[in-house]
């Protein structure tokens, strides 16, 4: 028999999967537990309406994602922080602040744990890479002045 899960079911499948199984295990477990239904022609049509759906979500979030990118990616982003006599910073440049940064620039919104950037610690420029959805990234430059 023919089944469309509705949740994970250990060695059997994940959610919105259509597997064959045999009648009594349909009729015994999975149907009384809630954890699947028969795969009838409105089943499949449900099935094939939610994987389109999905499909649409992942391509308008990966093309708000690569307009994301497009915005900030080769830009730098200026910084401003305070330092001892010697040019080495108090504290450092964290994500937190990069992020906030280019919110206010680019008016793009990013996690600071997407971004990648090494210990920013003194004066200069530096590059930096933000992670955004669905494998964009955007490569952009950090410059830290006083």
């Amino acid at each position: 028999m023919k089944v469309v899960l509705k949740q994970d079911v250990k060695s059997l499948g994940k959610k919105g999967e259509l597997v064959n199984v045999s009648d009594g295990y349909a009729r015994n477990f999975l149907f009384p537990k809630n954890l699947a239904m028969e795969a009838n022609a409105q089943a499949m049509s449900e099935l094939k309406n939610k994987e389109q759906a999905e499909k649409y979500r992942i391509e308008t979030e990966t093309a708000a994602a690569k307009a994301d990118a497009d915005k900030i990616e080769g830009k730098t982003v200026k910084i401003v922080a305070k330092a001892g006599q010697n040019g080495k910073l108090f504290g450092s440049v964290t994500a937190k602040e990069i992020a906030a940064q280019i919110k206010t620039d680019f008016n793009v919104e990013l996690d600071k744990r997407k971004i990648d950037v090494n210990d920013i610690k003194s004066f200069g420029t530096f590059s930096a890479t933000a992670r955004l959805n669905h494998g964009v990234t955007a490569s952009f430059f950090v410059q830290v002045c006083e």
